[in-house]
C-alpha cells in the first residue's frame, strides 16, 4: 500500500527503537479515507477465506477491523482489556504484553460471541513483538475455532513478533513492513 507507506513516512514519528507513533493517522485520530483503503486491501487479501467473524484488540486494532468488516459483510468481535459488568464470567481469555505501555495484561471476549463453528481473521492494527496477536491466536483457540488468517496494518519485523503465533497454513499478511527504526530513521521493506 504505497500510500500507507508514505503517510508513515511522512507522518509517523520514531519515540523509540520499537515504539513509532502514528496517532495522526491509525491511533488516536483516524484518516477516514485510509481506513477505507485498508479495508479494501484487507478484503483482497482475505475474500476467499470463508471467515465468519474478525477478531481484534481494543482499542486501535478496531479501526482496521471495522473496515475490513464492512468489506467483507461479517462481525468484528474486540477482546476487551477490562471486563465490564455486563460481560459476566463466561469468557476466553489470553495475556498480552502492551509493546507500548510495557505492561502484561489479560485480554477477553465474551463465549457468546465466539464458537467452535467460526472461522476467524484476526485483522489488528500492528505486529510488535507479537503478544497481543498470540493472546487472540489462544483465545481462537479456546473457542475450538478455525484461525483462518491474521493481518494488520504496519508489522515491525526486526521484532521477530511473527515467531510467536505463526501456524502452518495460516496467511499472514502485513500492509507495511518495517525493517528498521534505527536513529529515528524508519526503513521499510
Amino acid at each position: 500500500m504505497e500510500s500507507l507507506k508514505r503517510k508513515i513516512l511522512n507522518e509517523a514519528t520514531v519515540l523509540s527503537e520499537k515504539i513509532i507513533v502514528v496517532n495522526s493517522f491509525l491511533n488516536h485520530q483516524i484518516d477516514s479515507k485510509m481506513m477505507d483503503e485498508i479495508g479494501d486491501e484487507f478484503f483482497e487479501l482475505f475474500k476467499d477465506m470463508k471467515a465468519t467473524k474478525i477478531l481484534t484488540a481494543e482499542a486501535s486494532g478496531i479501526p482496521p477491523a471495522l473496515a475490513t468488516g464492512m468489506k467483507l459483510s461479517i462481525p468484528i468481535i474486540y477482546a476487551r482489556k477490562t471486563k465490564p459488568l455486563t460481560m459476566g464470567n463466561d469468557v476466553y481469555k489470553g495475556i498480552a504484553r502492551s509493546a507500548t505501555t510495557e505492561q502484561t495484561l489479560e485480554i477477553m471476549v465474551k463465549k457468546a460471541y465466539l464458537t467452535s463453528k467460526d472461522r476467524v481473521l484476526i485483522i489488528d492494527d500492528f505486529i510488535s513483538e507479537g503478544y497481543a496477536t498470540k493472546a487472540m491466536c489462544d483465545i481462537v483457540d479456546q473457542a475450538g475455532a478455525t484461525l483462518v488468517g491474521i493481518g494488520t496494518v504496519i508489522e515491525k519485523t526486526f521484532l521477530n513478533g511473527r515467531k510467536r503465533f505463526e501456524r502452518p497454513g495460516v496467511p499472514i499478511f502485513s500492509l507495511v513492513r518495517i525493517k528498521s527504526m534505527d536513529k529515528g530513521r524508519i526503513e521499510l521493506e
